[in-house]
This record gives C-alpha cells, structure tokens and sequence, in this order.
C-alpha cells in the first residue's frame, strides 16, 4: 500500500509538471503574438507620418506646392530628429537649404518620395517639367 501511495505521488508530480510546461508554452506564443502586433504599430505610425508628405508627391505640382512641402518637411525632420530618425532632405542637401525663390512660377514640377529601410520618408526630389 505504500508503494501505491509514492507512485500516486509521482504520477500527480509529473501530471503537475506538464501542467506547468504546457501553460509556460501558452504565455510564450501569446507574448510572441503581441510582440509581433507592436511590429506592426511601428509601421502604421511610419504611415501615419508619412502622410503629410505623400500628400506632395505627383506630376504638375506648383512652386506654392513646393514651398508648402518644404515647410511640412522642416516640421517633420524636428519631429524626427525627436524620434532618433534620419531626418528627410529635398535632393541632396537639408530641407532648410533649399531654395525655393530659384523655382519659376510658370513652370509644373514632379515630386518623388523615396523611403528608408524604416518605412519613413527619407529624401524627396523635385524636377521640372
């Protein structure tokens, strides 16, 4: 009888231990679920972001429109330098560099937005027409 009573108890031990693994495993893949969901936040707020500048991007745009984009650019670079991102240029210089009293009034300009590898916007390019 006390044989039966010590296998009893190892087999409520062992029972209690799978227990306890099976529920480890559950909290795991559940913290990866929410660890990937927060991935995913990143790139809507990378979105969200972006948006004020996207607006820009197209064919035959104004200087007004550009004038405008470099001003949302200077806001959106103070913002980023918070955030520790790479700030955005307007073609191979700083947006507070560019100057916009050289573009003629008569003439439409293209937009282009590139990104970086952190979805945000990171350079824009203007041609003309």
């Amino acid at each position: 009888m006390e044989n039966a009573s010590k296998a009893l108890i190892i087999a409520g031990a062992i029972l209690l231990a799978i227990l306890l693994i099976s529920l480890g495993i559950f909290i795991f893949t559940g913290a990866q679920d929410t660890a990937k969901k927060a991935g995913g936040l990143e790139s809507q707020e990378a979105a969200t972001f972006n948006a004020s500048i996207l607006k820009y991007e197209g064919k035959n745009k104004t200087t007004s429109d550009i004038r405008s984009l470099k001003n949302e650019i200077i806001s959106a670079n103070k913002k980023l330098k918070d955030i520790g991102k790479t700030e955005i240029t307007i073609g191979t210089g700083a947006a507070t560099a560019y100057n916009t009293s050289t573009l003629d009034e008569s003439k439409r300009y293209t937009i282009k937005v590139d990104f970086g590898t952190d979805g945000y916007v990171n350079k824009v390019i203007i041609t003309q027409q």
